[in-house]
């Protein structure tokens, strides 16, 4: 949970008092949550000190590889903090036992409601099917990682180790979510040769059985069966490239195992950031809050729940949704969204056309120099926010041959669906994708109505027209 407020100040860590206060109320919020059916795994609080939450922030977890990346996101967080432009209020660990870390200068209210508030987080993480292929140990499968960093860097040269980091960082949100949906398994089959049989004092009685008949040539074995396409390219370069040494392998496999895990979590936002709202207001009304604490709690969930007038507020989106599909079919219909869903799904099935209009959706563009509303009509809402969430956001790039022109060049094509790839992200990606693949990398995408080819041979982009 992170919040923007106009300048918070900094209050003092919550005393022993408080922290006694807390664990009784924390009681209190469990037995509530499992009264009103909420299933998680147990749950363990930690309270920490502001540069511990914002470190796991940045890095995502309590325990990860060390990569300048994080150390910038921190700066980054921190400084907001500090000046008063943000807030991380708390963590919360797709784990069993599930892990959440609440900030120690937190009131002793807003420590009540984050508590409440990650129970149906972890509610959410337990029960939807999303997440029941994550590995519920992955801080332990992490910390486990960064150690062999750290042992590859001292045996290697930090510089080294950390320009392949880059490089596979630079495309790792590429997997497939979905093994079996066009992975680098699915490839030609060559045909099989002949089994293989001993002989035998008996092959003379065998063979009779074949007199008379016309034995068809033997088909010529193929000496290169070329795969199918395959949008999860971290697999695709650590089975495929050539010339990887082990150290590699590991560094491609592990941090697809890492973005295997937060998949999910990317996937759902919206409907684990309603579910966790609506259930932390039932919650925080069930318990005996005081008149300031009752203030107090309107205006944390008020600021949580505002709309942004730049980006979709996601805790907004989803309480709302889950409201409305409360309403219209009941208490039981909002358990079983929660479970089967994910947020395409979940936007495209219930937001409605009064939803739209009652929150005030509508999409906008810049063109020009101006940014303009360019759809307010409910469909094209949400066919559009559908459209932005899709595969996270990200575009699908397909490898499509590791042997092009027969000289173990990557050949990679963009599945055009009507939006553009950015020309600079392609120019500063290619040369990381050569990096992984020591070899030419050609990329193929759509400009202007027009295919179009990049290519990166270690030295220069170049860009050419195809069509």
């Amino acid at each position: 949970m992170q919040l923007s407020p106009k300048g918070h100040s900094e209050r003092q860590p919550m005393s022993d008092d408080e922290m006694g206060l807390l664990q009784e109320a924390i009681d209190r919020i469990v037995e509530k949550a499992q009264a009103f059916g909420l299933d998680f795994y147990e749950m363990r609080y930690e309270v920490c000190p502001a540069d511990i939450i914002y470190t796991f922030g940045a890095y995502a977890m309590p325990t990860r590889f060390s990569h300048w990346s994080f150390g910038k996101s921190f700066h980054q967080m921190k400084t907001q903090y500090d000046y008063g432009m943000s807030k991380i209020y708390e963590l919360v660990i797709n784990s069993d036992p599930c892990y959440a870390f609440l900030l120690d200068s937190n009131s002793l209210l807003q420590n009540k409601l984050i508590a409440a508030h990650v129970l149906a987080h972890c509610d959410f993480f337990k029960n939807n099917y999303r997440f029941r292929q994550t590995n519920r140990q992955m801080v332990h499968a992490m910390a486990s990682f960064a150690n062999r960093v750290l042992q590859y860097e001292q045996d290697l040269g930090r510089a080294k180790v950390e320009r392949f980091l880059d490089a596979v960082l630079a495309i790792h949100e590429h997997v497939d979510p979905h093994p079996g949906s066009g992975g680098v398994a699915s490839e030609a089959k060559a045909p099989s040769r002949p089994a293989f049989r001993e002989e035998s004092p008996y092959d003379d009685l065998w063979s009779l059985d074949s007199i008379g008949k016309v034995t068809a040539p033997a088909p010529a074995v193929e000496q290169y069966a070329k795969p199918a396409a395959s949008r999860d390219l971290l697999l695709f370069i650590m089975e495929r490239c050539p010339d990887l040494q082990d150290w590699q392998r590991d560094i491609l496999s592990s941090l697809r195992n890492e973005m295997l895990y937060f998949r999910p979590q990317m996937e759902t936002k919206i409907m684990n950031e309603g579910w966790a709202s609506i259930w932390h207001a039932r919650i925080m009304r069930e318990l005996d809050l005081t008149p300031d604490e009752s203030l107090e709690f309107a205006r944390m969930h008020a600021g949580v729940l505002a709309p942004s007038r730049f980006q979709l507020n996601p805790y907004h989106l989803g309480f709302h949704m889950f409201e409305d599909i409360e309403r219209r079919y009941g208490r039981e219909k909002i358990f079983e969204v929660r479970e089967v869903d994910s947020d395409v799904s979940f936007i495209r099935n219930y937001l409605t056309k009064e939803l739209v209009e009652r929150l005030d959706l509508f999409l906008f563009a810049k063109q020009g120099d101006e940014w303009r509303i360019t759809a307010t009509g409910w469909e094209k809402v949400r066919d559009g926010i559908v459209q932005q969430i899709t595969n996270c956001g990200f575009p699908y790039i397909y490898a499509e041959d590791n042997d092009y022109n027969r000289r173990g060049e990557l050949y990679l094509r963009h599945a055009f669906e009507g939006v553009e790839l950015d020309n600079i992200y392609v120019k500063k990606t290619l040369p990381h994708v050569y990096h992984l693949w020591q070899r030419p990398v050609h990329l193929e995408t759509v400009e202007d109505n027009h295919r179009v080819v990049y290519n990166f041979n270690g030295q220069d982009v170049e860009r050419k027209m195809l069509s």
